[in-house]
């Protein structure tokens, strides 16, 4: 007999009456486990894994930052009669393009600082990312948000009694399969770029699609920003793609 699986607990302990949730714990996971990852990695790119650790201490805080202050910006309507829960991110509430943008920014003016190429950086660093989202997603299961329409598939799930697509789910395995992918080409890259070329051109189609499916989608208008923002990332990426291949030939010729 199928048996539905219904959102837990969110809370994973309870220490001196402060409450702590698997979403921070996921997503922190998450950020140790593509540190280390890309830590290893590191001399492999000409990068020192000392870099590694200084830019982390940038990327996270203020990817983060930037994931919170995406997610309010859509959602103003909401913040500005509650502004006391702009920093209140324990219950989520943190978009994922926000923090991408804010955390690649930073990388980029910290690797001009440190002289560092920023194109190896991101091959580096990216397929680490999607391992993180693939962690950090579960999250979003626990807090029993992030879900998608009604459903009658046999692995849909519970949330306030009705059944939906775990979207949750369907971009956990897809992001953990994009980390599968890039860590594969990994060795075999054909020039600088390829790998974070290759992690927009992944993503955007899968998040465009998933995106589809969820109610709790920010909007620009009528529009899911998270699907105008994956059509661009697509666009850009596959932009790039030409260019730092083309670049590559024209200098090995």
């Amino acid at each position: 007999m199928e048996v539905p699986v219904t959102s837990p607990n969110p809370i994973a302990l309870t220490i001196a009456g402060f409450e702590i949730r698997w979403y921070g714990i996921l997503i922190a996971l998450g950020a140790m486990l593509a540190l280390f990852i890309s830590y290893r990695r590191a001399p492999k790119h000409g990068i020192a894994s000392e870099d590694v650790l200084d830019l982390s201490l940038g990327m996270i805080p203020i990817g983060i930052i930037g994931a919170r202050l995406y997610y309010v910006a859509f959602s103003w309507d909401y913040y500005k009669l509650y502004p006391a829960e702009i920093i209140n991110i324990r219950g989520g509430g943190l978009a994922i393009h926000g923090g991408l943008i804010f955390g690649l920014v930073t990388a980029y003016i910290m690797c001009r600082y440190k002289k560092i190429s920023f194109v190896e950086m991101a091959d580096l660093v990216l397929p680490t990312v999607a391992l993180a989202q693939a962690i950090g997603r579960w999250g979003n299961f626990f807090n029993g948000e992030a879900h998608g329409i009604e459903t009658n598939v046999p692995w849909a799930i519970i949330v306030d009694g009705q059944r939906v697509h775990p979207t949750f789910l369907y971009e956990s395995i897809w992001c953990l399969v994009i980390f599968a992918v890039l860590s594969f080409m990994y060795s075999n890259r054909a020039f600088p770029g390829q790998i974070a070329c290759m992690y927009g051109l992944l993503y955007a189609p899968e998040r465009f699609f998933v995106e589809g499916l969820r109610t709790d989608s920010l909007m620009i208008g009528i529009l899911r920003q998270a699907q105008v923002i994956s059509i661009v990332i697509f666009v850009v990426s596959l932009l790039l793609y030409i260019y730092l291949r083309r670049r590559n030939k024209l200098n090995n010729r």
